[in-house]
């Protein structure tokens, strides 16, 4: 599979969030979306980046920018993990991957020398009307949210 580029329709979602709702990409058609995959909860390179999201929400927001995590957790986990960090993105749950082969951010990765398979750290802009507007794969928690505001003007 090729990796998304900007342009591209970005694929559907319909998953458990960790407040037992269901995020669907398409109720967010009239706004931009920021689609984040990081690979655990309550990490510490993870946790950092949701407190940093969650700390520049307004600035995102004035951007009609809204911010949507996903990681493999599962929703009891999030909800956790938000209640520990007070965090304010939506909290998507993708235990069984589906959004993240679809977005090509679950692969084979290397780690201090080690292959495996898991999720790679991406963001994905998706733009009103559903294409992707722009796309950082394989980014480091560290720096990203100040990165992706910078772009975003």
């Amino acid at each position: 599979m090729s990796k998304l580029q900007p342009g591209d329709v970005a694929p559907g979602i319909e998953l458990p969030t960790d407040t037992s709702e269901v995020f669907r990409l398409s109720d967010h058609a009239d706004h931009s979306v920021l689609l984040y995959f990081y690979p655990q909860a309550d990490t510490p390179a993870c946790t950092d980046q949701n407190l940093g999201f969650t700390a520049q929400a307004d600035a995102f927001a004035a951007h009609g920018v809204v911010l949507v995590g996903i990681s493999p957790d599962t929703p009891e986990t999030l909800a956790k993990f938000r209640q520990k960090h007070d965090l304010s993105p939506i909290l998507v749950a993708d235990p069984d991957h589906v959004a993240m082969e679809a977005y090509g951010v679950w692969g084979e990765k290397k780690n201090y020398g080690r292959t495996y398979v898991g999720l790679i750290r991406s963001s994905f802009l998706v733009g009103p009307g559903g294409k992707i507007e722009r796309v950082w794969f394989n980014t480091r928690a560290k720096g990203h949210v100040d990165r992706v505001l910078k772009e975003l003007g």
